[in-house]
Order: structure tokens, then C-alpha cells, then sequence
């Protein structure tokens, strides 16, 4: 017979790290936008925007492992 596992939890530091992963990726693009492409690195042009959603990705994956 199995014995019962005791439920999963999150590490501690998922959640914060998930929530700023977010947020610096929403930053970055609002960034990029209103300063109409002169921030946060102007030499890279419209790859801010992949930047931006990457942080915006890294927060996604991390949610998937959040319990």
C-alpha cells in the first residue's frame, strides 16, 4: 500500500522571485515605449522588446513551478 506524501510546497524564494521577474520585464518595455527607444539600452534598438519579454517569460516559468 502507498503511503500518503506530504503535499508540495514552493521554495520561499519562488514567489518574490517570480513576481520581480515580472515586473522588471513590464518596466522594460514601458521604459522603452515612453522613452521612444533612447532607454533602458539604447544601443540594442527594438531588442528591448525581447528583453522585456523575457523577463516577462522567466516570470512565467517560474509561476508553473509555484504551488
Amino acid at each position: 500500500m502507498d503511503e500518503p506524501h506530504a503535499p508540495l510546497e514552493s521554495p520561499s524564494w519562488l514567489a518574490p522571485v517570480m513576481v520581480a521577474n515580472f515586473l522588471i520585464g513590464l518596466f522594460w518595455i514601458v521604459t522603452f515605449y515612453v522613452s521612444e527607444t533612447r532607454y533602458p539600452v539604447p544601443g540594442i534598438g527594438n531588442w528591448n522588446m525581447i528583453v522585456g519579454f523575457t523577463f516577462i517569460g522567466i516570470g512565467f516559468s517560474l509561476a508553473t513551478k509555484w504551488r
